[in-house]
């Protein structure tokens, strides 16, 4: 009788411990699905950024969209300058190992033609890129694209070999610390007149401006800059706002792509703090006596399991809540 009941004990105990871990197990399992990232859902809208043209602002009327390797651009014909450029960077294009080759040229995809290297000639003006050309060493056709005139504003000397300058190579630090970022860039073109330059009548902008979003998990967020077309020794953080902020001074609609409830949230705030303002240098190269020099660092191998282990979990629990019929319950607890 004592062995009986000694056996039911026994089994009793062995059951407490196995449903006590399988609770363990259910709850270590929803809470990674909370940390680990979202697949993509059938809107195309995800958390960790898979988003067809993210990068991209709501078409401006009346103007022509180009779409160059890399990168594309909307036209301003009475201008004759970019509204915008708009790109996606990522880590690995900015450790790109290609060399600068200058090769300024008009633009032949402008269908009313874009500025010419005669308009620049003498006016006292840089030929300033909106979407740089170090961002695009990853690639020589890429790079080359960079050069036509549809992607240059006129700019005061100091400024792009200064502070514009600077401020791209942050931007290039932006995008290898978080792996990915979508940058619109260009001129302010509603505080005119303007003067002008060359036969084609080229605007000199008063102002420039550049958005950056980092749209990967956990820390979704978003900045913008909008700075005089002049020399400037002022700190970069001193020129940051929030995207609504640009939006209001460029009359341009950033990131529409964005689901309306991330896109209200990351473009009404902004915090330099969340953003890494050291300029990035590649390794080999020197830096400008005041730039400070970052060298990005590898992703070791512990990172690399890591991640490897986490891109396998999201697999995995994808697979179960669809087995169990629960992929759209999950998605609206947020654990897919």
């Amino acid at each position: 009788m004592t062995a009986k009941k000694n056996g039911k004990k026994k089994r009793f105990l062995r059951v407490k411990v196995l449903l006590v871990v399988l609770v363990l197990l259910v709850a270590a399992f929803i809470a990674l699905c909370y940390l680990t990232p979202s697949e993509s859902s059938e809107s195309g809208l995800t958390s960790s950024g898979e988003i067809k043209d993210l990068e991209l602002p709501a078409p401006v009327a009346g103007e022509q969209i180009i779409r160059h390797t890399g990168y594309t651009l909307s036209y301003n014909e009475e201008y004759e300058v970019p509204s915008y450029v708009a790109y996606e960077l990522t880590r690995d294009e900015v450790i790109g190992g290609g060399e600068r080759e200058d090769s300024f040229k008009s633009d032949p995809d402008v269908r009313t033609g874009s500025a010419s290297l005669a308009d620049y000639k003498g006016s006292g003006f840089d030929r300033g890129h909106m979407a740089p050309a170090a961002d695009f060493k990853w690639s020589d056709e890429a790079m080359s694209d960079t050069f036509y005139l549809s992607n240059m504003c006129p700019q005061e000397p100091s400024f792009n070999r200064g502070i514009w300058a600077d401020l791209e190579a942050v931007v290039r630090t932006m995008a290898y610390d978080n792996g990915k970022v979508y940058v619109v860039t260009g001129p302010v073109l509603t505080d005119g007149p303007y003067e002008t330059i060359g036969e084609n009548e080229v605007a000199v902008p008063k102002r420039f401006y550049k958005t950056v979003l980092d749209y990967t998990d956990p820390d979704i967020k978003a900045i913008g800059f909008v700075l005089d077309n002049e020399g400037s020794d002022k700190a970069l953080q001193s020129f940051a706002m929030s995207i609504d902020d640009v939006e209001e001074i460029t009359g341009l609609d950033f990131y529409p792509a964005l689901p309306d409830d991330i896109e209200e949230s990351v473009e009404s705030t902004y915090s330099t703090s969340e953003w890494n303002f050291t300029e990035y240098v590649p390794n080999g190269e020197t830096s400008d006596a005041a730039a400070a020099a970052y060298v990005g660092h590898e992703d070791s191998m512990k990172d690399k399991v890591f991640n490897a282990i986490l891109d396998v979990f999201v697999e995995i629990k994808t697979e179960i809540f669809k087995s169990l019929g629960l992929t759209e319950t999950a998605k609206r607890f947020g654990l897919l």
